[in-house]
């Protein structure tokens, strides 16, 4: 028997959170239970991305079935019934920019309070947008009270001059419309937008890492999502409109082999770094149309892999260069998604970037480990993390941090109710 979730909230009994991670290659959703101990992961689902491409929906009614499958699957995992969720969006739509807002402290005595933080706010993301644009997230890095940075909670401290700096994520509206769209006509309710690689940070990064500065590179479908976190912020956020799916066309084209075979020859027998394959390791190509199956071997297929791997990370580290933070990154990269599954990726890596490297896994959680304890599942579960670590998502919409929310979604409701 399944349980409400609406129900259970009213009540009081359980609280659940569900990520659902719309990808080009996957629909992934997590949907985690709130307990005393934190998150209990109970359900898991998954299933094809149709419809969409590059993080961005091109057919609606394909991206709805995939992402009402899996929702489908999910829920009889977890043998409870989910009626919103927190959704990753990403895409080569997402741009960002570091800005900064100084006020005046208006207060008497000069004692910072929530209302001159929340004037600061304001002013840092008072920026200039394109007319097809909107803010998804403010992410402040720190306060700067009177000349002193470095703050990061500067509520009762005593000033006249408040400065703040902030990270400013944007998107397309319409990209950011089509998925709230599909969601709700998957039949669930759109607790919140979060940039991908913001929601993966929660499940693979440690606060350590983020204080000593490290690079997040999430190899996903069709983008690789870049992240850059430094003295415990987020300090820089881009997106590549290349990844997985990318080398698993170079391999279809380069074998004469379908696109389902190509993947399955990736994660097989794949390798993105040469010196950890033989000329004398083979694999068998099946034929096509009548055609006789052939011997390949996995030093062809890496001369495939690697070339396209090298360009993505290499693209990766020019984003990371661009980044005043670039020479910052103490702990290294960390890599997470689907496509850093490769053997010999993490090797690839501290090659291109000249930093130490390693494999992001979801941590933070218990439950269904064995399942969800792989990169796969970094943006589902950190999603499920996010929403813990912001109660106001779990139970309803969250317009303090996305103006994209705060508008849109308003509107949004409005125009499907009244035609879906």
């Amino acid at each position: 028997m399944m349980v409400d979730q609406k129900t259970s909230r009213k009540n009081g009994e359980r609280r659940f959170v569900t990520g659902l991670d719309i990808g080009t290659s996957k629909i992934g959703v997590v949907i985690g239970e709130v307990g005393e101990r934190g998150i209990q992961v109970l359900g898991v689902g998954t299933s094809r991305s149709e419809g969409l491409r590059q993080g961005v929906v091109i057919n609606l009614d394909l991206a709805v079935r995939s992402i009402a499958k899996a929702i489908q699957e999910a829920q009889l995992t977890a043998g409870v019934e989910v009626d919103e969720v927190i959704v990753g969006i990403a895409g080569d739509h997402i741009r960002s920019v570091n800005s900064r807002g100084v006020v005046a402290v208006s207060r008497g005595g000069h004692e910072i309070m929530q209302s001159d933080v929340d004037r600061v706010i304001d002013a840092a993301k008072a920026i200039a947008l394109p007319i097809d644009r909107e803010l998804l997230h403010v992410l402040p890095q720190e306060y700067i009270v009177d000349n002193q940075g470095g703050i990061k909670n500067p509520l009762g401290i005593s000033g006249v001059r408040l400065e703040a700096e902030v990270h400013i994520v944007t998107g397309a509206i319409t990209s950011a419309q089509n998925i709230i769209r599909s969601v709700r006509r998957a039949g669930l309710k759109v607790a919140g937008l979060v940039l991908e690689p913001l929601a993966s940070s929660y499940a693979v990064l440690d606060e350590n890492e983020k204080q000593l500065g490290v690079a997040l590179i999430d190899l996903g479908g069709g983008t690789t999502d870049i992240a850059l976190f430094c003295d415990g912020a987020i300090r820089h956020t881009a997106v590549i409109g290349l990844g997985g799916q990318n080398v698993t066309n170079d391999i279809a084209l380069g074998l004469r082999t379908p696109l389902d075979q190509a993947e399955e020859i990736k994660k097989k027998h794949g390798c993105a770094h040469q010196s950890m394959v033989s000329e004398r390791e083979v694999f068998t190509v099946p034929g096509l149309g009548g055609r006789v199956s052939r011997e390949v071997s996995r030093s062809v297929l890496n001369s495939i892999i690697q070339p396209r791997m090298e360009e993505i990370f290499g693209l990766a580290a020019k984003e990371i260069k661009r980044s005043e933070h670039g020479d910052l990154l103490g702990a290294g990269v960390v890599i997470t998604g689907g496509g850093s599954l490769l053997e010999g990726t993490e090797m690839l890596a501290e090659e291109i970037f000249g930093l130490s490297a390693k494999l992001g896994v979801p941590r933070g959680f218990i439950g269904l480990v064995d399942t969800v304890e792989t990169p796969v599942f970094a943006t589902g579960v950190g999603l499920v993390l996010y929403g813990l670590d912001h109660e106001e998502m779990i139970s309803g919409i969250n317009t303090s941090e996305a103006g994209l929310f705060g508008r849109i979604y308003q509107w949004m409701r409005g125009v499907i109710d009244e035609f879906f």
